[in-house]
């Protein structure tokens, strides 16, 4: 019968590690099945006789630190491989949602940024005057925020959008130029430059992204959201797909 055992997993820093670690794994005797998450830098493996993390650790090198940290039932005690405390237990279906701490906070500041800055004329002529100005600053300020964040590691950050965006998958360039398309609009936006072009293209390229997006939820798939680049490990949940609904759902309602 087969075990789950959850693998710590550090030195993971790309996809391309992602898949060195999954193959080496899976080519283990008696491994079923290795699903490997680099935000959590967790592998959790599923065989009759979980492997050493000694013997892992052999296999993939001295770049890579390897330690057990739960064996069935998943919420069993921490194994003698994991020095940490209580706290470092892990609760398979939060972690996510709480790795995306700093999305929340970035779309926190961002509203109340905007808020702020439009606070006197709020006071003065009230909010349907105000509301679309606001919704172009919101956006212009969203774009250039997460533009920042991908151009920290240009080089990394093709590679993690190729996971789930559909037009990176087939066009390699794509990946590369997203980061300078984003800055791009973002500018646009700010000085009210072909503002209908820059909703339009906003639909276009965020609504390719969210069918990629939906595709990997349907399919379980185990990626890293490359929304905010490579600088921060973000996984692929829903609230990915909700992020690009707001921008989409804001340029829709500007345009008509």
């Amino acid at each position: 019968m087969n075990t789950t055992t959850i693998y710590s997993i550090e030195g993971m820093t790309c996809m391309g590690c992602v898949a060195h670690v999954k193959k080496t794994i899976e080519a283990i005797e008696g491994v079923a099945h290795v699903i490997v998450d680099l935000p959590l830098n967790r592998a959790f493996i599923q065989a009759n006789v979980p492997p050493k993390a000694a013997d892992i650790q052999k296999l993939l090198g001295e770049k890579y630190g390897v330690a057990v940290l739960v064996q069935d039932p998943i919420f069993a005690a921490v194994s003698e491989g994991d020095s940490g405390s209580a706290s470092d237990h892990l609760n398979i279906a939060d972690a996510p949602w709480k790795q995306l701490k700093p999305l929340y906070l970035i779309f926190g500041f961002l509203i109340g940024g905007v808020f702020l800055s439009y606070f006197s004329a709020l006071r003065s002529v009230g909010f349907d005057p105000v509301w679309p100005e606001m919704m172009l600053d919101f956006m212009a300020l969203f774009y250039l925020v997460f533009a920042f964040f991908k151009l920290l590691d240009l080089k990394g950050f093709p590679q993690s959008f190729a996971m789930y965006d559909p037009i990176a998958k087939r066009l390699s360039f794509y990946g590369k130029i997203y980061p300078f398309i984003e800055l791009g609009l973002g500018i646009m936006l700010l000085m009210r430059i072909g503002v209908t072009q820059v909703l339009l293209m906003t639909l276009i390229i965020l609504g390719t992204t969210t069918i990629g997006v939906v595709q990997s939820l349907l399919n379980k798939r185990q990626i890293q959201c490359a929304c905010l680049g490579t600088a921060l490990k973000l996984p692929m949940t829903q609230a990915t797909f909700i992020e690009n609904a707001i921008m989409i759902a804001m340029a829709l309602v500007m345009l008509f």
